[in-house]
């Protein structure tokens, strides 16, 4: 079991490597990211590139989550994004904020409960697995 602060088989903890996603759904390129975060661009590169490949995925998966999660679902569904890119952190980040409402004893940062919510594999090649 891995602590929520970070994500299987990666160095960084999730909060830097969110951070980054936010910001390539703002529209800022690897390079920016890297020289604001103090990482090296191609680790950066590797994130957004792995993110990306798996985006439509994940979007799915986490507004999946937020409609089971939130009150209201309609009400936190986030609006359509510039990219799947940006629609699938806008689902991340409004689920950790459903779970945050829901259980007010969840005091984590939105990173780190995405990171729950995903145990750990947000950025693995095949998570989430299959629906069957």
């Amino acid at each position: 079991m891995l602590p929520v602060s970070v994500l299987s088989r990666r160095a960084d903890v999730v909060e830097v490597i969110g951070a980054g996603l936010q910001m390539k759904a703002g529209g800022a390129g690897h390079r920016a990211i890297a020289d604001l975060l103090g990482r090296p661009a191609t680790t950066v590169r590797g994130w957004l590139r792995r993110f990306a490949a798996r985006a439509a995925v994940l979007a799915g998966f986490f507004t999946t989550q937020l409609v089971a999660l939130a009150a209201d679902p309609v009400l936190a569904l986030p609006a359509p994004a510039a990219s799947v890119f940006a629609d699938a952190v806008a689902a991340v980040i409004a689920v950790s904020m459903a779970v945050r409402a829901r259980f007010p004893m969840v005091a984590a940062p939105i990173w780190q409960v995405a990171s729950a919510v995903s145990r750990g594999s947000l950025m693995a090649p095949r998570w989430p697995p299959p629906v069957r």
